[in-house]
């Protein structure tokens, strides 16, 4: 493969004012990040540590393999959206190496609310399962819920992907052999006992953990009876009474320790099918990329020079470089792990679409995994471009990629708008994972767009009704709307709605895609049928 050329001089003014913003961009991520990680008010946490109990990051921490990684999932979901509730949605969701094995790990989070679910933690809790499905993981949840958060009833409870949806697909990957593992760590009511009952294996801690449909209280007003916890549903009388618990643990530490043997007794550890070659350094440095992304989103990236400081050595094999040069497509590793790469270096053609579309049939062919990297307002418009057929080629481009039973991956490093976010494999097309860089941004149109758009829609409003406006209310109407679509558009907003997986830090691109791929070369292959083509 050849090494890409990259000419970039870091000593300009346009570069350092780039790397001083996109700096401040990650320490921004970083308080963020470390703002979930915080779990739940002092004085929950402090009640919690007295009871002699891990909290749940120390649980998972004690739970995976020592210096093994946790990809975390959707650790922002929920910011903002629930008065009192820190970002991650009362629960923390992510893949860890446990006994070797790389597991889905589903930690309640009960400083925050006693763990009770909210809509954004149904759909946190989901999307985690629905990820393991896809790539075989043992699910392994540490339980420690209230059940359902009542006011939130409407997102919690009636519709698909609600918490019907997580007993569903318990018992849909049990049945095909996905371990399903759970650990009562504390008080579990409603939902959150059904969770460890419909799981294959069961540990609960005495005097500690306990599973009840109704508590005490609700069982008092329904029944008149009057019962303790431990009577109803502790960790004593479910392993030798009730049957529904499996390990009978002392504390956190030796529930921890039995969950390890049990995934260390799961059977053979599914081998990786793809060659992975040596892992490489870009042969430009990573650290660059700060000093490379435009400060001012209406400015283009070029975007070969972030690519060439992403892939093993720089080294990419391009395929098409002379057409449809708006979209870069070609081979590289990324951490020895091959991958073919779609990337954007400008706005949609007809030439780009049809680029895409034989690159994408191409790893299907050869059963190569799919980076899709966006930065694109859209397919290009107009007279000439539909005369061109870009409805047609982008619906080639689309089929091809909906169609794809490869990997694929969706990393959003700019600017993705309307049919161009969707055609770059957006999260309708159900990647194995969605990554947003910290400036990304991603919406119906940009918010610019957007005004004039609504702005045109009054001027013919003015026009039929013969009246007028001047410059300044134009631009009073027009000022909400971008607000609006800027808020929107935002990566943090994407996150905190769980619309993406994770926010990353581009230097942790490379960390983050090897993990994926690693996964994913875990899984049998699937064999790809495409959709039909419009000629």
């Amino acid at each position: 493969m050849a090494i890409m050329k990259s000419d970039v001089v870091t000593s300009t003014e346009d570069y350092a004012r780039n790397r001083s913003a996109y700096t401040e961009r990650v320490a921004d991520l970083r308080r963020r990040r470390a703002m979930a990680a915080l779990g739940g008010p002092e004085r929950a946490r402090k009640l919690h540590k007295e009871r002699d109990q891990l909290l749940p990051r120390e649980r998972i921490a004690a739970l995976i393999d020592p210096g093994s990684p946790f990809l975390e999932f959707c650790q922002l979901a929920g910011d903002g959206l629930y008065e009192g509730v820190p970002p991650g949605g009362s629960i923390i969701t992510g893949v860890g190496m446990i006994s070797d094995r790389p597991c889905m790990i589903i930690a309640n989070e009960p400083t925050v609310k006693g763990g009770t679910y909210y809509g954004i933690t149904c759909k946190k809790h989901v999307r985690a399962q629905r990820f393991a499905w896809q790539h075989r993981l043992p699910c392994v949840t540490l339980v420690q819920s209230g059940g359902a958060n009542l006011p939130d009833q409407p997102n919690i409870f009636p519709d698909d992907g609600q918490f019907g949806s997580i007993f569903y697909n318990q018992v849909r990957m049990s049945a095909e052999g996905i371990p399903q593992i759970a650990v009562v760590h504390g008080p579990s009511t409603a939902g959150g006992a059904y969770i460890p009952a419909l799981s294959d294996e069961t540990v609960i801690i005495r005097n500690q953990g306990a599973m009840f449909l109704g508590g005490p209280q609700l069982v008092y007003a329904a029944t008149r009876e009057e019962v303790g916890i431990e009577a109803l549903g502790g960790g004593e009388m479910h392993s030798r009474v009730s049957g529904v618990t499996d390990h009978l643990a002392e504390n956190d530490a030796h529930a921890i320790a039995i969950t390890r043997e049990i995934v260390a007794s799961l059977g053979e550890i599914p081998r990786q099918t793809r060659t992975v070659a040596p892992a490489r350094e870009p042969h430009f440095d990573p650290n660059e990329i700060y000093g490379l992304i435009s400060s001012d989103p209406r400015i283009p990236t070029n975007n070969r020079d972030v690519l060439a400081r992403l892939v093993d050595g720089s080294e990419f094999h391009e395929f098409k470089p002379l057409y449809g040069d708006t979209l870069v497509t070609g081979f590289a590793r990324i951490m020895g792990f091959e991958i073919g790469i779609l990337c954007n270096n400008g706005v949609l053609f007809s030439e780009s679409a049809l680029k895409a579309t034989h690159f994408i049939e191409l790893c299907c062919k050869r059963d190569i995994p799919l980076l899709f990297m966006a930065d694109v307002t859209g397919f290009m418009v107009g007279r000439e471009a539909e005369e061109g057929g870009i409805t047609k080629n982008g619906a080639k481009m689309i089929t091809a990629m909906a169609s794809a039973n490869v990997p694929k991956y969706t990393l959003i490093m700019g600017n993705a708008y309307g049919a161009g976010y969707l055609a770059m494999c957006g999260r309708a097309f159900r990647p194995n994972a969605m990554m947003m860089w910290p400036n990304a941004r991603s919406a119906i149109m940009g918010p610019d767009q957007a005004a004039t758009t609504l702005a045109m829609v009054r001027d013919e409003v003015h026009k039929r009704e013969g009246t007028s406006w001047t410059d300044a209310e134009r631009e009073a109407y027009m000022a909400p709307t971008r607000r609006t679509f800027e808020d929107f558009a935002n990566a943090y907003n994407f996150a905190r709605n769980t619309w993406c997986d994770m926010v990353i830090d581009p230097l942790e691109t490379r960390s983050v895609m090897a993990l994926l791929l690693d996964l994913a070369g875990r899984v049998p292959r699937q064999h790809t049928d495409f959709g039909v083509f419009r000629m």
